[in-house]
């Protein structure tokens, strides 16, 4: 694959700067060091907060979250983080966070779930049930789903898991890692492509779990879900050179072959992570600036724009 003629300049120089703090062979650290390299990488890239935010940690039956927000917004965003489910946690996505309370004036409720290997599936899901349904308890009204890349397979699974009980008024998945096959399309073409590479998916799968993957288990992989119905709207936003790229196609796929409203947004030239390049790379801002709008859409009851 020619990423050279693929990838701006722009994305390059944020590829290079990554990776003074987090390197390719990061994987290969100890899960200490890697949480360490990637913390290091994040404050290196932290935007700081917006004058509007008022922040405040909380707790939910011991999952940690972070609520983003003043007064009494009109609706909730309940914020998934990515980092393989291995690495990440409140500070790493503090600023997205923040921005996106900034931009749409919804409360953002960021979750702190468990982290493998120390805590194997489905620890993850449940911290992220448990928060979401918190929130519905303690704001009801409009709620919506989002989260990035490993964060984007937890909001897809609770949506799955919220129907017939909590009212979702939409999910917004980023580069979100579903369960695709390992063994053709993006996965094939983008297998060495930078910032993650097919073999990271597969090492951060593996860590994952006890034992070999769950099947049929959309806790797990919501694309390995038996129905796509009934769920809420969806958008769904990948990077071209990224191995997960299908994940989120074939997601919408389903969801409106079921019937439901599901729109994908494949964003040209960009790379897996790019939401910590969205104010240095043209391409990640305008990004960006969709999911804000899908965002908007979900909570005016508009579904994605």
């Amino acid at each position: 694959m020619d990423y050279a003629s693929l990838i701006d300049a722009e994305t390059w120089a944020f590829i290079h700067k990554t990776g003074e703090y987090y390197p390719p062979e990061a994987v290969e650290f100890s899960i200490s060091d890697q949480r360490r390299v990637y913390d290091t990488m994040c404050r290196a890239f932290f935007q700081g907060y917006p004058k509007s935010v008022s922040v405040t940690d909380g707790d939910v039956n011991g999952v940690p979250i972070r609520v983003y927000g003043v007064g009494a917004p009109q609706a909730t965003v309940v914020y998934f983080h990515g980092g393989g489910f291995v690495v990440g946690g409140l500070d790493s996505h503090d600023d997205v966070c923040a921005e996106i309370f900034d931009r749409t004036g919804f409360r953002v409720v960021a979750v702190d779930y468990r982290l493998a290997p120390e805590h194997k599936h489905p620890a993850q899901f449940e911290d992220a049930w448990a928060a979401t349904q918190y929130v519905a308890l303690t704001w009801p009204g409009t709620i919506m789903l989002a989260g990035d890349s490993a964060g984007g397979n937890l909001a897809a699974a609770v949506a799955h898991q919220a129907r017939g009980r909590i009212n979702i008024a939409g999910q917004l998945l980023v580069y979100p890692a579903l369960g695709g096959d390992m063994g053709k399309g993006s996965y094939v073409v983008h297998a060495n492509a930078p910032m993650l590479t097919r073999a990271e998916v597969e090492y951060y799968a593996a860590i994952r779990v006890e034992g070999g993957e769950p099947t049929g288990d959309p806790t797990y992989a919501p694309l390995h879900d038996i129905t796509f119905a009934n769920l809420p709207p969806t958008f769904v936003i990948t990077a071209e050179c990224d191995p997960l790229a299908d994940d989120g196609r074939d997601y919408c796929d389903r969801i409106c072959a079921a019937g439901g409203t599901a729109q994908w947004h494949n964003e040209q030239g960009l790379i897996h992570g790019f939401l910590r390049a969205r104010t240095s790379v043209t391409r990640a801002r305008e990004s960006f600036d969709r999911m804000i709008a899908a965002l908007r859409g979900f909570g005016a009851g508009d579904g994605p724009n």
